[in-house]
């Protein structure tokens, strides 16, 4: 009982920050801080969720399944935002 109230707990901070972060590429001016505040609440909405879901694992070759996808997710998604950001700076100097 007390493991499926923290893994509700972490689900629902996971999917407030999900939100916050759609609702920051929708509302911010520029392409930065959209990106800025969409990869952050991202990264934080995923950890939680998967902080959540890991209390509901059985074995640990599941919980390391849920970290390693939580990195690979967290480092592409740094990649992705530090591309676009470059790309972005490329074409505001020519």
């Amino acid at each position: 009982m007390i493991l499926n109230s923290f893994t509700v707990a972490f689900l629902l901070a996971g999917l407030f920050f999900f939100v916050s972060g759609s609702i920051a590429l929708l509302r911010f001016p520029s392409s930065l801080s959209r990106l800025h505040a969409l990869t952050k609440a991202d990264n934080l909405g995923l950890g939680l969720i998967a902080l959540g879901v890991l209390f509901q694992t059985y074995s640990l070759l599941q919980a390391v399944q849920i970290l390693l996808i939580w990195g690979l997710v967290t480092f592409s998604g740094a990649a992705g935002a530090f591309f676009i950001a470059r790309k972005h700076y490329k074409d505001i100097i020519k």
